[in-house]
Order: C-alpha cells, then structure tokens, then sequence
C-alpha cells in the first residue's frame, strides 16, 4: 500500500523542480545559448492539475527559427564529420544525464501534462533509452552495401541529410522528442525541435542535458510557440532539409503543404483509431487486462491506444459487462499520487472535445459507463478531470468508433465472425496498430496478414522493441521510425559504380 508520505514527497519535489521556471521565462537554446524571442513575446504555461502558471514560455516566430536553423546549419558541417565512434560517446553521456534527472524529468512533466507519475518515471527511462540505442547504432550509421556486377563494382554509403526539424506532441513529450532527436544526432544532422506549447517545460531540460553531456552548440537547438508561427516557420524554412512531426493527421496533411515548396522530406506518426479484436477463444483474463492497460494508462492521451474493442457476439455482453466493472476501479486523481492511473487531460480545450463525446455516443444510440472521481466528482466539465468511459452496444458507423478521441474512452463493438472482425478493423481513415487476441495460430496470422495497420500484436498490449519498425500506414502516417528505417530517413543514400575491367562502351559515332 502507498502511502500519504509518498504523495507529499512527490508534491515536495516537484515544486523544487518547477522553481526553476516560475522564476524567469524559459528561454530559446540556440547556438549553444539561452535567448529570448526577439520580438519578446511569451506565453503562459499551466498546469492541467489545478491551472496553476508554471511559467511564461518565449514565444518564437520566424525570426527565431531563421536563427535557429542558421546555427544548425553552420554546426552541421562538423557534427556531420565527427566520426561515429565520438558521436556514440556524447549521446551516451546524454542518456547518461537523463538517468541521473529522470526523477526530475518525470516530476516536471507529470505536472506539466497531468500524466500520472507511474507512467512519466518510466517515460524518462525509455528516453534515455532511446538515445543508448541510437548511440550504438551511430558508428555503423553510414555503412552501406557491395553489390557488384561482372563489369563493375557497386557500393553504397549513407550521410546525413542536413539540418532537420522535429516538431514533438504534449502527451509524452520527453520521451517522443528522444525518440526522434537521437537517432537524428546519431546520424549526423543537427536538429531545429518545435515543442508542443502545451506541455514544453522538458524540452528544456533534454537541451540542457545534452549541452553538459559536450553536445556542440547549434546541433540541438529548441524554439519555444505556437504550431502556426514558430512551427510553420520550422516547416518552410529553406535551410531544414527534413521535418519529423508527431502528432493529428490535419496538422501533419498542413505540414506537407508547407514543406513542399521546398521538397522537404517528411516523416509523420500521426493518429490512430486502433481496434483490439477479442475472439472467443481468447484467453480473456489477459486479454481484459491489456484492453484496459492500452486505453486508461497515459490516460488515454497516445496514438497507439487500443480505442475500439471489437469483441466475438457469444462474448460480446460478458466481456463489455467485466469492463464497465472494472473501470469503476480505475483510481483517478492527481498526477504525482503514485496510485493514480488517470489523471487530468492536458488542457481544457482538449477536454471538452473529449467530453463531448459522450452526448454524441448517447445520440447514436450507443450505452455509457463511466469510471468515478475520488471526489465524486464526474465529467461535467468542472475540472480537467474525466473518468474512464465506456461506450457499449456501438457500432462502426458511430463517430464514436471513427474519430480519434484520444483520451480514456473505450468504444466496444460486436463482430459474428472472422471476416466481419477483419472488415471492422479496416473500416476506418487510421491505419496505426492492431491488437489480436485468439489461441488460434493461424487466425492469427490471416488477420495479421490482413488488418491495414503498420503493427499488430498478437496477445500482447504495446510492448516496443527499439529494432523494429514502428509507423503507421493511411492517415496515421508516412515512414517508419525504429532501428535502421529511422536512419533511412535522417540520411542519404549514395552509390559509386566503379568498372572492373574495359567493358563495351558505345561509340555513337562513325
């Protein structure tokens, strides 16, 4: 059992942690220096909690970026060129730096997003993680392939691609920006990173780490606004050769529009509306627990969340009868309870969208259940809080089963059979993951096989191996991220073909 000096602990240190920017704006990281947006503009950050002000954040716009991407620019001639073995070594000295924060880390951006601190400590860890993983990878990076020909040898080689932009999302915000920033340093570009302004506060602490960690002023540079001022500018800046972006399928449809004047290369993981297939024959126990892990953990608030279950009719009324059951267990609360699943959604915008859906599920025809509030309270819109719901006796048609919500909502959905199971899957814009629980070996492979998604796991919730590729196929992508598919988008490819020997060459003349 936890106790109540656990949560004042965290409560305690936190707000150690958060002095730091209630005390002076959060500054730009450009060429190695904290700086100000030049026309001086900030905005506020709150928390999702209680809305208190954490701190005025520097708001950049087209001049900050142009900087921004000027230092990235002038850095990139030698971080490029600094070989893959030193490279290795600094970005382990950073995962080395986000191990000795990660409390703090986790601390900041629990109150930051309203994450409960159960998932954020982990979050931390996987960052630094990320940037173990890709340090390894860094000294082979630029290995190519021999293929040859009786007449000529070919060989390939890779480089960097050259300054690139990475514009991050609010709901995991640490962890995604590494995710994205270290196999980008691990391959030699230098970086431009937009954070989300919902939640940027940690972003700050990466750049920070990286810079003790010996990182070379302007390889990472981070500017601080809004999606249509200092994003945009990220986008169509002429310097920045490829743009990574997490986040909404509108937002990434705009990106492309933006970056195609100048032929940006563009690398998207974007939404998802990802169904969990539930047979009869499943081992259901489990399979109720990873439904439940893959859509109430992070509180709902990830792409890859299992948003649609669709359950075999025979089990369909038990199974949707256990879940309502057990979401009224689910504990919500404040973040930094170390017993809290759910915490508040990240801003109040955000929750009246996801609140909203609850009208629209009760007008198609469909039955709520909802988790509780510790303190009774509900979804009423009094507080950035919403219980876990559930909505039952829905059906693929329903708004409720084709949009991203994207937060703790659960639409369950019958199917008769296979081909049904297969044809609902499918029957949506998204195309990320796929969650398949079955004995049946084979079945499990056709509808693997079959399901439109870019993962699927087999009687398993996400569990993520750096290896492998990890993207999305329709809207909810472009590209692959994880293992060499992510250096296949930070670098270029080049083939040199060298002639073995005096082979025929045409004479076109007499």
């Amino acid at each position: 059992m936890v106790s109540s000096t656990d949560f004042d602990t965290n409560v305690a240190d936190a707000a150690a942690a958060l002095r730091r920017f209630a005390d002076a704006p959060t500054a730009h990281l450009i060429d190695g220096r904290s700086v100000a947006s030049e026309t001086g503009e900030t905005f506020d950050d709150h928390s999702p909690v209680d809305g208190t002000l954490l701190g005025r954040i520097a708001s950049g716009g087209a001049a900050d970026v142009d900087a921004a991407a000027a230092a990235a620019a002038a850095a990139y001639r030698s971080w490029s060129r600094t070989p893959g073995p030193e490279r290795k070594a600094v970005l382990h000295r950073v995962a080395d730096g986000i191990e000795r924060r990660a409390r703090e880390i986790a601390l900041v951006e629990s109150i930051d997003t309203g994450q409960a601190i159960r998932f954020m400590s982990s979050a931390a860890v996987r960052g630094a993680a990320n940037f173990r993983y890709f340090a390894d990878q860094a000294p082979a990076a630029a290995d190519g392939r021999a293929l040859p020909t009786p007449t000529h040898l070919n060989y390939t080689s890779r480089r960097a691609i050259g300054p690139v932009g990475v514009i991050t999302p609010w709901n995991t915000p640490f962890m995604l920006s590494t995710w994205k920033i270290a196999p980008a340093l691990a391959a030699g570009c230098t970086v431009v990173h937009k954070p989300a302004e919902w939640s940027p506060l940690t972003a700050s602490l990466l750049a920070e780490i990286a810079l003790e960690a010996g990182l070379p002023p302007g390889v990472l540079n981070v500017v601080h606004g809004y999606g249509e001022t200092a994003g945009k500018a990220v986008t169509e800046h002429e310097a920045v050769k490829a743009v990574a972006f997490v986040g909404e399928s509108v937002t990434g449809s705009m990106i492309q529009a933006q970056g195609a004047p100048t032929l940006k290369r563009v690398h998207f993981e974007l939404g998802g509306k990802n169904p969990v297939i539930v047979f009869a024959d499943a081992d259901l126990e489990r399979a109720l627990d990873a439904v439940i892990f893959m859509i109430y953990s992070l509180n709902g608030e990830r792409c890859t969340s299992s948003s649609r279950v669709l359950i075999e009719a025979p089990i369909y009324d038990r199974f949707t009868e256990q879940l309502a059951e057990r979401i009224m267990s689910i504990p919500v609360g404040h973040p930094l309870d170390p017993e809290t699943v759910v915490g508040p959604l990240v801003h109040p915008r955000h929750c009246e969208k996801v609140r909203s859906y609850v009208a629209r599920a009760e007008a198609a025809g469909a039955t709520v259940h909802a988790g509780r509030r510790p303190d009774g309270g509900g979804n009423d819109g009094s507080s950035n809080y919403v219980a876990p719901l559930l909505f039952a006796g829905a059906d693929n048609s329903m708004a409720i089963a084709q949009e991203e919500i994207f937060g703790p909502v659960l639409t369950a959905i019958p199917f008769a059979d296979e081909a049904e199971a297969v044809s609902i899957a499918n029957d949506v814009a998204y195309g990320l993951a796929g969650y398949l629980w079955t004995a049946d070996l084979a079945r499990a492979h056709r509808v693997s096989d079959e399901l439109e998604v870019g993962m699927v796991w087999v009687n398993s919730q996400n569990v993520r191996h750096l290896p492998t590729p990890f993207g999305g196929t329709k809207r909810s992508g472009i590209g692959r991220d994880g293992g060499d598919w992510s250096f296949e988008f930070y670098m270029e490819t080049k083939n040199v073909a060298i002639a073995l020997g005096e082979h025929p060459i045409p004479k076109l003349y007499r």
